[in-house]
This record gives structure tokens, C-alpha cells and sequence, in this order.
């Protein structure tokens, strides 16, 4: 069977969610601990996590979540063509040549553009019109990172050919139960691999970077008192370039909310949960779906499930996070929301897994 067009699923020109997924080719471990060979390439996590914090700088997606494992990448992104349409024309011709730079520093980071390089864009009304499509472009959010992460290794390893396998995988988020469920999903993934046992050791992940972002930051010696200045470096939050959790619906979902740091694309948030109020949920979800993990269910459902009105029990809710990835295929969402929703060009219905539609139908 025919696999469905990108354009079908989500196009760059409207808001969407939508889950990615890429592995490396024929599922190797060549950003883990190889089983073969017995070498170890943990480093090259570093490599994609600083690459996706650069994308995230310029691009206009929101980056909601993230996991990084041995053998494939994890990403949450949400398209904003809204925010592309706040930037003049010289402001996009910055941030492209940022992504796809023509000339780099030394240290390999991109160079500052000219004026004659920005005026190659922002003159020529086509290139324009293409690069702001581009820049709220999940595809070519994916093929700028993984680009990049297969020369680096190529390089390394003195090899050819591909590291990742054809195309990454997608499915849309279509409500906030597929949203929340596919968020922790992603920020479970070590646990549920067994290579780590708590969210806050759970190494390259957005969960990790938000739980590190609340921790106080350590208290430095106090200055001499010759020492010629007593200020300090600054410092960026650990989680600056994640979309922040929480989202007020009563102001933010309607307004834009272009990043005031530069360290990502909007200050939108995403969920109906404050960053505490998430955590304390994927923690005790962990507790339900890890092997090994015996936590029992509190004679009355949490709070928190009762806030959220999401229209499940928390056991449909452990459910639905621990198999996510096999429930859904190309848009995830309640049954009536699938059944409702259809492709962007040919306007066809989207088939639901048979599981997932028992486990969410209401």
C-alpha cells in the first residue's frame, strides 16, 4: 500500500502537531552503545540535542518535546506560520541564512550574514515567499537536522550511504488526550528502554531539561573583595528552547506570542497543566508502565485527572501512554475527532486503529 503524502497529513501554511519519528538505518546503534562492536557513541546524543536547540532558535516551530535514544529520535514539533507572518522580510532572510548558512566560523557555527547575502533574499520576492514556507516546515525542520547528524557521523566513521532509515514517521495531534498521551509518551521513552529508572535521570530528554530548569541554580562564592567585577556570565534556562508547558487558554491561545528570548520560536504553551503539575503526572504514570515498577492506583483518581476532564480513567490513561507508538500510525486523537478530521488535498477519512478506538471511545 502506498504510504499517504506528507501534504495529506499536515501542511506548514496551518498550526499543527504532529509527533516525528526517525531511526537510524536498519535500527543500528550509532548513538548508543553498539552490541557488536562494543564501542560507545552516547556523544553523538550531544550532537543532535545542540542541533535541535539551533533549530530551534530560528525556525517557526514550537518544540514541545523531545527524547533521544540509542538508535532513533523523538520529536514533538508544532507548525506556527502565524509567528513567520510577524517577521519583515529582512528577519526571515536572517534566520534562513542561520539554518542553511553560506559561510561558518571557525568553530563551525554559522557566520552572520552580509548585507549583500540578506538582500539575495528579501529582493527576490519568490525566494522570499519559498524561505517563509520553510521556516514553519516540519519536513525541512527534519531533513536540516538529519542532515546534518549523518555527515557528522559519516565523517566520523569515514563511511557513505544513509544513517537514517527512507523518511520519518508522523502523526498528527489531533486533541489534548493525544497531545498529553503522546508528551509523555515521548518523555518516558528511556525509562520504558530500561536505560534509566526517574525522570530526572532519564539523560537527553525535554523532561529532564524542564526538571533541571526548576532546580536552583548553585550558589557561587562570593567575590573578593580586590576582584575587579562581581558580575556573572550569563546563563541560559536549561529548558529555553522548549515551548513552556502550561497554556492559558483564556489569553495565550488567542495571541501569537513571538519568543521574547530568541531561544525559540513562541512563549505559546501547550498544555492545560502547569510544569509541577506535569511532572507529578508523568512520574506517576512511569510507575504504572515500567517493568519492574509496582506503584499501585489510589483508591480515588488523582486531581489532576479530574482538572483535566480528558474523559478517561487513569488506567486508560497508562494505557494509552505505554502504547502509543503502536496505536497510532498517522493522526491520533478521540475516535469523533479522527472520524471528523480529513486529509488536506484529497479530503479522505483517516483509518483508527481498531485498540486505540476501544480505549478512547467514550
Amino acid at each position: 500500500m502506498a504510504r499517504m503524502a506528507r501534504e495529506e497529513q499536515f501542511s506548514p501554511d496551518e498550526i499543527a502537531i504532529v509527533h516525528v519519528v526517525n531511526r537510524a538505518v536498519r535500527r543500528c546503534f550509532l548513538m548508543g552503545e553498539d552490541p557488536f562492536t562494543g564501542r560507545n557513541f552516547d556523544y553523538r546524543k550531544q550532537w543532535i540535542q545542540h542541533r535541535i536547540e539551533h533549530l530551534a532558535a530560528y525556525f517557526a516551530l514550537d518544540l514541545l518535546s523531545y527524547a533521544i535514544l540509542s538508535n532513533h529520535v523523538h520529536l514533538i514539533l508544532r507548525s506556527r506560520p502565524d509567528v513567520v507572518a510577524t517577521w519583515d522580510d529582512t528577519q526571515v532572510a536572517w534566520r534562513w541564512l542561520m539554518l542553511c548558512p553560506l559561510e561558518k566560523n571557525k568553530d563551525g557555527s554559522p557566520r552572520e550574514p552580509t548585507i549583500p547575502q540578506l538582500n539575495a533574499i528579501r529582493h527576490d520576492a519568490v525566494k522570499l515567499k519559498q524561505i517563509r514556507t520553510r521556516l514553519s516546515d516540519i519536513s525541512w525542520w527534519m531533513r536540516l537536522m538529519c542532515q546534518t547528524i549523518a555527515q557528522r557521523i559519516n565523517a566520523e566513521d569515514e563511511a557513505s550511504g544513509r544513517v537514517w532509515e527512507s523518511r520519518f514517521r508522523a502523526v498528527r495531534l489531533l486533541d489534548e488526550s493525544a497531545l498529553l498521551a503522546c508528551t509523555a509518551y515521548v518523555d518516558l521513552n528511556p525509562i520504558r528502554a530500561a536505560m534509566a529508572q526517574t525522570l530526572e535521570a532519564s539523560d537527553f530528554t525535554s523532561i529532564q531539561r524542564r526538571i533541571g530548569a526548576l532546580q536552583p541554580a548553585p550558589v557561587d562564592k562570593e567575590p573578593e573583595a580586590n576582584s575587579a567585577s562581581t558580575s556573572q556570565p550569563e546563563t541560559k534556562p536549561a529548558d529555553g528552547f522548549l515551548a513552556p508547558v502550561l497554556l492559558d487558554e483564556r489569553t495565550d491561545a488567542m495571541q501569537t506570542l513571538p519568543s521574547q528570548t530568541g531561544l525559540r520560536c513562541s512563549d505559546r504553551g501547550f498544555l492545560n497543566l502547569t510544569t509541577v503539575e506535569y511532572i507529578q503526572l508523568l512520574d506517576w504514570t512511569a510507575r504504572q508502565v515500567v517493568a519492574g515498577k509496582h506503584g499501585s492506583t489510589p483508591e480515588s483518581a488523582p486531581p489532576i485527572f479530574e482538572r483535566l476532564k480528558l474523559g478517561m480513567s487513569p488506567d486508560t490513561f497508562g494505557e494509552l501512554v505505554g502504547s502509543f507508538g503502536k496505536l497510532f500510525k498517522l493522526v491520533a486523537g478521540k475516535p469523533s475527532v479522527v472520524d471528523a478530521h480529513r486529509s488536506q488535498r484529497r479530503r479522505k477519512r483517516f483509518t483508527m486503529d481498531s485498540a486505540a478506538r476501544r480505549l478512547l471511545e467514550v
